[in-house]
């Protein structure tokens, strides 16, 4: 078995994908370009079913996380990777919630095996990572997905016992199945909660990673975009995961044009 083989295809009944492309390629590329003509055509086709595609924005998923507040400002707030630090930014100029932000550099990656690890993009570990938190009154972790929960958990997990007692979590998005696992360690708030059993009755990715080579990480190898994993393609969009994957294609020339993986975003 091949370590592409080892991932089965997700074959979820409703299947996410949260629009974080768009307002990428209208800031980069501008509304008359190609590139701005090909997403749009690319979230016109994935959505020619919609019973079976949900495109999520961030507004939406905003709105509705803010109705669990409000919340005194944290003393602190980490936020998972550039996309929970971005998530913190975002939420703090609604909310002022956030007014000391840090950030730790993990994510999760293949261990070919047809698992996942959470490891660090830096080579610096988690734990040396963390700030001083021992006096921290209060504490906000931050995320944009908790999908299987693996890295939220693994970051709580490697906070001090009696921080974790002052934390409190926060995602824009995720799966309710995954949620106790985070809820046994810290209160969590979440902007949009899908019902259903993990990669067959529901799944989410992030539109950058349909185009962008940043979506599926290896130990070994250079990380890819969803598009290069043409069995998983044909999963999510049956009938016409081809038509799908060349817009990829031609949008991924533009975006990446020497090949070499976008900083996002």
């Amino acid at each position: 078995m091949t370590e592409t083989e080892a991932y089965a295809a997700p074959t979820p009944r409703v299947f996410y994908i949260h629009d974080d492309l768009s307002d990428y390629v209208c800031q980069r590329q501008g509304e008359s370009s190609l590139a701005w003509q090909l997403t749009q055509e690319l979230f016109a086709l994935v959505r020619r079913d919609p019973g079976h595609v949900v495109v999520l924005t961030l507004e939406a998923q905003i709105e509705r996380l803010l109705t669990h507040g409000p919340y005194a400002p944290f003393a602190l707030a980490i936020g998972i990777g550039r996309a929970g630090e971005r998530v913190a930014r975002q939420l703090h100029a609604r909310t002022g919630w956030f007014p000391h932000i840090s950030r730790v550099d993990v994510t999760r990656e293949e261990d070919g095996r047809g698992d996942y690890r959470v490891v660090s993009t830096t080579g610096v570990p988690l734990v040396q990572q963390l700030p001083t938190l021992d006096a921290m009154p209060s504490l906000a972790v931050v995320d944009d997905t908790v999908f299987s929960g693996l890295t939220m958990r693994t970051v709580l997990q490697a906070l001090p016992p009696e921080v974790r007692a002052r934390t409190q979590a926060f995602c824009l998005r995720g799966v309710v199945a995954s949620l106790a696992s985070i809820m046994a360690s810290c209160p969590i708030a979440i902007g949009f909660a899908a019902p259903g059993s993990l990669l067959d009755e529901v799944s989410f990715i992030n539109a950058s990673g349909l185009v962008l080579r940043i979506a599926i990480r290896h130990p070994h190898q250079p990380p890819q975009a969803f598009f290069e994993r043409a069995i998983w393609m044909q999963a999510w969009f049956p009938g016409y995961a081809d038509a799908v994957i060349a817009l990829c294609r031609r949008l991924n020339a533009i975006l990446e044009p020497d090949g070499r993986p976008a900083q996002f975003p």
